[in-house]
């Protein structure tokens, strides 16, 4: 049947109109490759679906998975008619402010735990992906007093991306994120996202630094290691700690810093550019 052409470009417009989140919810409670590594009990009580779901041991790229071109490395810019660049730290509301609409570049969202709705879209913007999700406590990897087999259920020493020494990340000492498995829903290897690119991880008024670390299943997202967690104020138990909301990833395309388990070099490298972000174009 055919329809009027003002209705057509009324619709696609509408298609067209960039996805705006809702503002954050308040702060709660105060290498090479190696395979994917399996999950860890969820956090806030029984009523959660079990996130253990989210790691189902390990899960190697298929060999034959072709690896996607990467897209060309940023260029931040400033602003046409931007002054000197802002000095200090980066505050959390500047980074929210330049993420607060999406344009997807994930072909579908994910679920921020098994039998959650899917909701999260990945979105990108120049220079950097993002998603705003929960924040799961991925306590895999080196084995230490708070992460092992004896605190975590379902803790496994593995770890998808590995140290300069072939070891396993230490969840303990390394602020790390997850990102999900590549699938029809989004391959993060196609936005040029990589074992040791950098992220900004916001969570209420706190920006913190961390780098790509883990790799998780391919339907769920929003996870940080234990160091991660306790550096934005989350309680960082594996068993019971993160939060349900209020956490946003920002992650620097071709970012990645070496060796992997540099802190202060991922510190250094996400302040330049998420200060690079925040006053670009």
């Amino acid at each position: 049947m055919r329809v009027q052409s003002l209705t057509l470009v009324a619709a696609s417009a509408a298609l067209l109109a960039p996805t705006t989140f809702p503002d954050a919810p308040p702060l709660p409670r105060p290498g090479p490759q190696a395979p994917f590594s399996p999950g860890h009990q969820p956090h806030g009580g029984p009523d959660r679906a079990d996130r253990s779901a989210r790691r189902m041991g390990p899960v190697p790229l298929p060999p034959d998975a072709p690896v996607p071109e990467a897209a060309v490395r940023p260029e931040y810019e400033a602003a046409p008619g931007a002054g000197a660049r802002s000095e200090g730290p980066v505050r959390a509301a500047d980074l929210l402010a330049k993420v607060r609409d999406c344009a997807p570049v994930s072909k579908g969202r994910y679920r921020s735990d098994a039998g959650a709705p899917a909701d999260i879209p990945v979105c990108g913007a120049k220079g950097a992906v993002y998603w705003k999700a929960d924040l799961d406590v991925d306590c895999d990897g080196r084995p230490g007093d708070r992460c092992n087999s004896r605190t975590d259920p379902h803790f496994t020493p593995a770890t998808a991306y590995t140290q300069s020494d072939g070891r396993p990340l230490d969840a303990e000492r390394l602020p790390y994120v997850v990102v999900p498995q590549p699938s029809d829903i989004w391959d993060h290897r196609a936005d040029d996202v990589r074992g040791g690119s950098v992220a900004a991880v916001v969570h209420g008024d706190r920006v913190r630094y961390a780098v790509v670390g883990d790799v998780g299943p391919r339907e769920l997202i929003g996870e940080a290691s234990y160091a991660a967690a306790e550096s934005l104020g989350i309680p960082a138990d594996p068993h019971a700690g993160g939060t349900d909301s209020g956490v946003t990833y920002i992650v620097f395309k071709g970012s990645e810093v070496e060796p992997i388990e540099d802190v202060a070099a991922a510190e250094k490298t996400g302040e330049r550019l998420a200060r690079e972000f925040v006053d670009g174009g």
